[in-house]
């Protein structure tokens, strides 16, 4: 079955999601970050338990991806905690640079 979503990528973190996919994590947000972007910088946001963001930062350095945070975060949404959720960012110039390199 294909996921829709995957279509509607901003091309410069379309690389990342789909490395990050194809080691089986759950990306659920991503953006490629800068002005006119929900995120300043190349982000990716993902679920899972407390091990999995240790787990995808593994992923992301074996396969040369330049992560420049790790965070877990509780979004307030209608002054509520929502998540947590993982989220990565990686350095500006990085998404499909670094997967040539």
């Amino acid at each position: 079955m294909a996921d829709h979503a995957l279509d509607h990528l901003d091309e410069g973190i379309k690389p990342v999601v789909m490395v990050l996919r194809e080691h089986g994590v759950e990306t659920i947000e991503s953006c490629q970050g800068g002005d006119g972007h929900a995120f300043p910088e190349p982000t990716v946001r993902f679920a899972g338990g407390k091990a999995e963001g240790y787990r995808a930062l593994s992923v992301a350095i074996q396969c040369g991806l330049k992560v420049a945070e790790l965070r877990r975060v509780w979004p307030i949404l209608d002054m509520e905690p929502t998540g947590p959720w993982w989220e990565m960012t990686f350095t500006p110039q990085h998404p499909i640079n670094a997967l040539r390199g």
